[in-house]
C-alpha cells in the first residue's frame, strides 16, 4: 500500500523500494499512465518536486525519498452544488463512491439541472470545504440505483477511467427479469449499436460496439414466473444489460423499452464495486445497499462479499 499524505494542495508520499528504476518521468508516463496533456500541465505548474525541492523529470527516484504532487489544485465545481440527501459508501482524497436512487440522473445533460447525483456530491465536497470538480466515471441509468463512482482530482480520473477501459474495475449488478433463464449462468458476447428508429433505445447490431455481460441466476421464484441475477461487466455500454437481458428473452422488469412488463421502475441495481485503488493500492470492496421504499428487492447483500 503506498501511503499518500494530502497536505493543502499537495499530495506526499515516501518512495517504496519498487519504485527505484523510475524517473520522475517514467513514473508519471509508465507506471501511473498520466495523460500527456496533464503531464504538460504538471510541468508548467512545477506541480513534481523530490524531498521539497524542484527538480528535472528525468531524476532517479530512491526509495526512502519524498516525492510531492500538486495533486489537488482548487478549481470551479463545474456545475450548481445541490443539498441532497446523497448516500456516500467509500470516501478517500482521491475517490468519492456514492449510491444513486432511482428517478436521478448521474450528472448534468444541461447547465441548469440541479437534481442530479453529481450536484449533491459537489454539495457534499463544498460542505467539506473541497474545491474539485466530481468527475464521474461511469453512469447509471436514470431509473437504475446503486453505486458510482467520482473521481476528486484530475490525476484520480485519468488513472481510474483507465482502470475502467482495462476491466479492473469489477461491477456487479443484481436484475429482476421475466422468466427462468435457458442456463444458469453464462457469458453474453453480442455487439450493441444504436437503432436508428428510436433515439434513445439501443439493439444487438454486428457493427455496433462489443460488449460482453456474465450472468447467473440466484434464485428462480415459479409463482410469479421472475428470476434473480447477477451480472458482472467486461464492458459498459449504454444499456448494456437491459439490451443483453431483452436478447435472451428475459428482459427486466419495469424495463418497457425493451419489452419487459410495467413496474414502478426497471428492476438492475448496482450492487458491487471491486478494485484495487490506482493509487494508494488498496483493494477496495463496496457494496451499495438497496435504496426502494418500498423494497424492490428481497436478497441478502452480504452473500456477495462470497
Amino acid at each position: 500500500m503506498i501511503n499518500i499524505i494530502k497536505k493543502g494542495e499537495w499530495a506526499e508520499l515516501l518512495i517504496p523500494p519498487k519504485w527505484n528504476t523510475y524517473t520522475i518521468e517514467s513514473l508519471l508516463q509508465k507506471n501511473w499512465q498520466v495523460p500527456k496533456k496533464l503531464r504538460h500541465e504538471l510541468r508548467m505548474r512545477k506541480g513534481i518536486k523530490l524531498n521539497g525541492d524542484i527538480v528535472p523529470w528525468d531524476s532517479k527516484l530512491i526509495s526512502g525519498q519524498k516525492l510531492q504532487v500538486h495533486m489537488f489544485p482548487k478549481e470551479d465545481y463545474g456545475l450548481n452544488p445541490t443539498f441532497l440527501d446523497v448516500d456516500i459508501l467509500y470516501e478517500d482524497n482521491h475517490i468519492l463512491i456514492a449510491n444513486k436512487i432511482a428517478g436521478m440522473d448521474t450528472h448534468p445533460n444541461t447547465p441548469d439541472e440541479v437534481n442530479t447525483l453529481a450536484n449533491g456530491v459537489a454539495f457534499h465536497l463544498l460542505t467539506e470545504g473541497i474545491e474539485t470538480k466530481p468527475r464521474h466515471i461511469h453512469r447509471l441509468d436514470h431509473n437504475t440505483t446503486g453505486a458510482v463512482i467520482f473521481a476528486k482530482h484530475a490525476l484520480a480520473s485519468s488513472m481510474m477511467s483507465r482502470l475502467l477501459e482495462k476491466r479492473k474495475i469489477q461491477r456487479t449488478y443484481l436484475a429482476l427479469v421475466h422468466g427462468k433463464l435457458k442456463y444458469s449462468k453464462g457469458t453474453i458476447n453480442k455487439p450493441i449499436g444504436r437503432d436508428r428508429h428510436h433515439q434513445t433505445r439501443r439493439h444487438i447490431s454486428k457493427s455496433g460496439q462489443s460488449a460482453r455481460t456474465n450472468y447467473e441466476t440466484l434464485f428462480y421464484n415459479p409463482k410469479d414466473n421472475t428470476s434473480l441475477v447477477k451480472l458482472e461487466l467486461d464492458t459498459g455500454r449504454t444499456h448494456q444489460i437491459r439490451v443483453h437481458m431483452s436478447y435472451m428473452g428475459n428482459p427486466l422488469l419495469g424495463d418497457t423499452l425493451y419489452g419487459g412488463e410495467e413496474n414502478k421502475r426497471q428492476v438492475l441495481h448496482a450492487a458491487k464495486i471491486s478494485m484495487v485503488h490506482p493509487l494508494t493500492e488498496e483493494y477496495i470492496e463496496c457494496i451499495a445497499p438497496f435504496n426502494d421504499d418500498p423494497p424492490l428487492f428481497n436478497y441478502d447483500l452480504t452473500r456477495l462479499y462470497y
